[in-house]
């Protein structure tokens, strides 16, 4: 490998430093992280800085996601195609059960919202498009893992199951039992297991997973017997949006049956 290419890789090693866990990281945690000594961090984060990729508190020095990151993100939304194909069987759900309705992708371990649309109720979720979270304890990340290999759970188990709230699964043999129970039903469901008070149900879009579709509401409202109601809509809908993604030839191995 030649060394602007290693140069390359390293600014990007830094760049996935932030997480929605870690949004604001020192030039020596960035070191621990990454791996690499501080002062090749230090030039690193000087180039990101003055390409605006990162921003530097000039106070406490600590780091954050620049403003070149957010301009590039809405660009990716923008030309999105299957946020596109997918907007309108989401707000078709939205409307039918007036709760929050998401659209996520899996990256690495976490899954990422390329869609959401607000439920119209006074008592609703906060959550935005680019909005990162753990995709083990979270409907919309159960959803896509159930229907990937066991090898590849465990990989994403590997980096981490913390204890968000007392429902968070933190056994892996009990998630492989959870895991069997999404692939029974074909949708996931997620009973506060990442954030007290919250519940959500997710379906898979194609049966190699490029994405999942979930609802999620307060859990008074969002019960267990409501979730099982909605499951089989959820469904449809996942299939719809799934042949729609085939039909328009941007996923040829997007498969539906």
């Amino acid at each position: 490998m030649s060394e602007s290419i290693r140069a390359v890789e390293r600014a990007l090693d830094v760049l996935m430093c932030f997480t929605s866990q870690t949004p604001e990281l020192t030039m020596t945690q960035i070191s621990e992280l990454v791996g690499i000594n501080k002062s090749t961090v230090h030039r690193l984060l000087a180039t990101l800085e003055s390409k605006r990729f990162v921003e530097r508190d000039p106070v406490t020095g600590i780091y954050k996601p620049g403003i070149r990151l957010l301009q590039m993100a809405f660009l990716t939304m923008e030309h999105n195609d299957l946020r596109r194909l997918a907007a309108p069987y989401l707000q078709n759900l939205c409307n039918r059960y007036r709760e929050n309705v998401t659209l996520a992708t899996l990256d690495v371990a976490d899954v990422v919202y390329i869609e959401v649309i607000e439920s119209t109720q006074r008592v609703k979720l906060a959550a935005t498009p680019g909005q990162r979270l753990p995709a083990f304890c979270t409907a919309s990340g159960k959803a896509i893992l159930a229907f990937l290999s066991d090898g590849d759970v465990r990989h994403v188990l590997e980096q981490g199951m913390p204890k968000y709230t007392q429902n968070t699964i933190t056994s892996t043999e009990a998630y492989f039992e959870d895991i069997r129970l999404t692939r029974e039903r074909g949708f996931a469901i997620s009973e506060q297991e990442f954030e007290d008070g919250i519940n959500a149900i997710a379906a898979p879009i194609c049966n190699q997973p490029i994405a999942s579709v979930s609802i999620a509401g307060p859990a008074y409202r969002l019960t267990r017997e409501r979730m099982l109601e909605i499951g089989p809509d959820l469904l449809i809908t996942a299939k719809n949006i799934a042949m729609e993604v085939k039909r328009t030839g941007n996923l040829e191995e997007c498969m539906t049956e």
